[in-house]
């Protein structure tokens, strides 16, 4: 082993090519997870409205909106951490890679547990909504409250990107030799 300096493995390992990836990859399936199940299962309750009073689907069909735009968060984190991940030999540090998977789960757990608000909060309202009207605004409130959680999630997701795209500069380091 060289004693040159500290091994380029050590700063710039592989495996954080691995933890980018994941982290790209995590915020595009679970945002997706939270939007097909928000959608799915609030759109059980449109297809309930529409048999109670179908002058009124237009506007119930709030939930199956808000649900889809979770998984345009995971799509905005997943694209950044992409564009992100440099794959020259000596510019993707281990932390940035660590981040970038930090970042992904941020962004797609929160708009997974916000589409299962959205869901069960967007099914039963929508439902509630078909026999009461003043239901509506309450509903909005709730799902606003829900959509939130994916919010959160991103903002703190591209605050991490941020962190780990601030990694920068040249360093010393040799990549062990075998004698």
């Amino acid at each position: 082993m060289s004693t040159g300096g500290p091994d380029c493995a050590d700063i710039f390992p592989q495996s954080a090519y691995f933890f980018g990836a994941m982290g790209c990859a995590s915020a595009l399936v679970f945002a997706n997870l939270g939007a097909a199940y928000g959608t799915a299962k609030a759109g059980v309750g449109v297809a309930h409205l529409s048999l109670v009073d179908s002058t009124k689907i237009m506007r119930g069909i709030v939930p199956v909106v808000m649900a889809g735009i979770l998984g345009i968060y995971g799509l905005i984190v997943a694209v950044i951490i992409n564009s992100n991940i440099k794959t020259d030999k000596t510019s993707y540090f281990a932390a940035s890679g660590f981040i970038h998977f930090g970042a992904g789960l941020s962004a797609g757990l929160s708009s997974l547990a916000a589409g299962l608000a959205i869901g069960i909060v967007g099914d039963t309202s929508v439902r509630a909504y078909g026999k009461q009207k003043a239901v509506f605004v309450a509903m909005i409130l709730m799902l606003i409250f829900a959509e939130a959680l994916g919010l959160y999630g991103l903002i703190i997701s591209l605050l991490m990107n941020s962190k780990a795209s601030g990694f920068s500069g040249t360093f010393d380091c040799k990549y062990p030799t075998i004698n």
